[in-house]
């Protein structure tokens, strides 16, 4: 997957647009889900679900559009990522001892931030592109590196 975002062409475009998509509809199935175990407001959970599948069949329709929006709005979300990953970071400090490789990351996504809001479209474009074939990569990296671990505190466990 990584391999087809980073070649840059147009491809890479509607991919980016298709895994969006596919990420509304798949977040849209969970919140309807959410409102069979919630204690209230059910309606809210289910509203929420049918924004993010209606969300979804506009990016299917319009991939190219979908990765245009995305672009423009990647100072922000690049924000919004650094400031989630320096919560997670230290919200499992206790349970992880590479803590701190999720506060780095969170900073200089931050710093990533600030810089991608100010750059033209041309140069966000690329970056998404970039960001998101690396983000797939480290992402199975990183899967991999938990599985392990999760295996360690499994036979920790059990001894």
């Amino acid at each position: 997957m990584s391999l087809i975002v980073l070649q840059f062409e147009e491809s890479s475009l509607t991919t980016i647009g298709i895994i969006v998509g596919l990420l509304f509809l798949f977040t849209g199935i969970q919140q309807i889900f959410y409102s069979y175990i919630a204690e209230g407001w059910k309606w809210l959970w289910v509203i929420f679900g049918l924004l993010f599948i209606v969300a979804s069949i506009v990016a299917f329709a319009y991939p190219k559009n979908t990765f245009a929006a995305l672009a423009d709005s990647l100072g922000f979300l690049f924000l919004l990522v650094g400031v989630f990953w320096i919560i997670e970071a230290f919200a499992t400090k206790d349970t992880n001892e590479l803590w701190w490789l999720g506060l780095v990351s969170g900073i200089l996504m931050i710093i990533m931030g600030f810089w991608a809001a100010g750059q033209f479209f041309v140069t966000k474009a690329y970056t998404l592109l970039v960001f998101a074939g690396i983000w797939a990569l480290l992402t199975g990296i990183t899967d991999i590196v938990k599985a392990f671990q999760l295996r360690k505190f499994g036979k920790m466990a059990a001894a």
